[in-house]
């Protein structure tokens, strides 16, 4: 078994959850969000970012507007919905359960 394919696997499966914690900080533009999560070393290309992020906003969870750049094209801007935020805090809570399940069974081998 390959551990990379796995963590790979593992990243996958939490980028709609980091991708909404990120917003949920402000609002952020799709080159914001990835160089956001390369700061955080969840590595995205922009062939997964933007269609996750399309049915994010077909789903009710973010909107998004159009703004100006100083330094080029018009930048699209997304952020949370209430719709967005609530679902959020439905991830926290899951994520609360699997974080203590992995914990427990961590604590328990040793």
């Amino acid at each position: 078994m390959n551990i990379e394919n796995l963590k790979s696997q593992m990243r996958k499966g939490m980028l709609e959850y980091c991708v909404l914690l990120l917003l949920k900080r402000g609002d952020a533009y799709a080159s914001e969000i990835i160089g956001r999560m390369k700061d955080a070393h969840l590595i995205v290309m922009e062939g997964t970012l933007y269609p996750l992020l399309t049915r994010l906003k077909n789903d009710g969870l973010l909107a998004y507007r159009w703004e100006e750049s100083p330094s080029g094209p018009p930048r699209k801007y997304y952020s949370l919905t209430p719709t967005g935020l609530a679902f959020l805090e439905q991830l926290d809570a899951a994520w609360q359960e699997i974080n203590h399940s992995v914990n427990h069974l961590q604590n328990t081998n040793q």
